[in-house]
Parts: structure tokens; C-alpha cells; sequence
């Protein structure tokens, strides 16, 4: 079985993060991708924007409920802080011994990716699925034989978006899926 690992704060999950999931699992190798929500992102300060990673992981697993190639894991939270990507691939890698996990991120995150935490061991022993970002700075790894560049739409969507829209009382509808605008809704997110 090969799982593509999305990693992220999905606060909250939209559509391009949707999009992006789906490409990798229709046109490339993979049997499932795994949205692994971080909550918090080491290279990231604290934000006042960060939900709590209970009300994020129900709304990733409410925006692929109808996605059985798609799972939401919370294996970061009971992790110690801050969660290192590395640490959670060799964690799922001993796990799951049967598995062949790769890493996806957005290119933006590849011009950076030499400054992560064994960011080598990442490289040989899981290899990375990169989906296209708008205005990044072209990286030396892109070459690497471990590093997929994948054909994907240029989705310039962002949680931060989202949640400026919220903030500013407009409509996130299309941007969100029905049922996580519902949930953000109802439990007064972001406002």
C-alpha cells in the first residue's frame, strides 16, 4: 500500500487542499492519502487563529466522509511538541511496516525543505509528491530522483483566506465544502 502523507493545520480545510488530494491520489501511484493534522507547525509561530486541533480534524474528516481513499489521523497529538515531520514518518514507517509512506507538500515548502528537521532521511527513505504553488523560488531539490514534481491545477486558495472571509462576515461557500461551512458555522469559528 502507498500512502501520501499531507501534512498540515488544515485550519481549516478547503477546497484546494480537496483538489490537490485527489490529483495525487487519480493520477499517480498512490492508494490513499492521509491528511495528518499538525497541531502546531514548527516552523510557524503561535497564532490566535489556530483552532483547537479537535474542531480541525472534525472538519477535515467531514470534508472527505465520501472519500474511502482519503483518511484524517490524528497521530500528532499525542506526540511531543512540536511535531517534527520526520518524527511522525518514522513513527508511521515503524507502524506500519507494510506501508510505503511519501511525503506531499506544496513547492513553496521545497525551497525551504533543506532547513528541515533531517530533511535527508526524509529525502532517501520516503521521497516527496510535489503539487504546484504560485510565486515560489525554484529549489535545488526539485532535481533530486527521490522529488515527483506532480501535474497539478495552481490552486492559490488558503486557510488564511478563508478565514479573512469569515472575519470579514463574507461567504466562504465554494471554498469550503458544504458541510465544513455548516461546522464553522455552528460553532462560531474564526469570527
Amino acid at each position: 500500500m502507498k500512502v501520501g502523507l499531507f501534512f498540515g493545520s488544515f485550519n481549516p480545510i478547503h477546497i484546494g487542499h480537496l483538489i490537490i488530494a485527489n490529483i495525487l491520489y487519480e493520477y499517480t501511484s498512490l492508494n490513499e492519502v492521509w491528511f495528518i493534522i499538525s497541531p502546531q507547525n514548527p516552523h510557524k509561530r503561535n497564532s490566535k487563529s489556530l483552532i483547537h486541533e479537535f474542531d480541525r480534524i472534525d472538519m477535515v474528516e467531514l470534508a472527505i466522509e465520501d472519500q474511502p481513499h482519503f483518511k484524517a489521523v490524528d497521530i500528532e497529538f499525542n506526540m511531543p511538541k512540536p511535531n517534527f515531520t520526520i518524527d511522525t514518518m518514522m513513527y508511521l514507517k515503524d507502524r506500519y511496516k507494510d506501508y510505503e509512506f511519501i511525503l506531499i507538500i506544496g513547492e513553496d515548502n521545497l525551497a525551504s525543505f533543506s532547513r528541515w528537521k533531517n530533511y535527508k532521511i526524509i529525502l532517501e527513505n520516503f521521497g516527496l509528491m510535489v503539487y504546484p504553488r504560485p510565486n515560489v523560488q525554484e529549489s535545488e531539490i526539485k532535481n533530486h530522483p527521490n522529488v515527483k514534481m506532480v501535474n497539478a491545477p495552481l490552486i492559490d486558495v488558503s486557510a488564511s483566506f478563508v478565514r479573512k472571509c469569515i472575519r470579514d462576515n463574507k461567504s466562504v461557500k465554494y471554498l469550503v465544502t458544504d458541510k465544513v461551512y455548516q461546522f464553522i458555522r455552528d460553532r462560531k469559528l474564526y469570527i
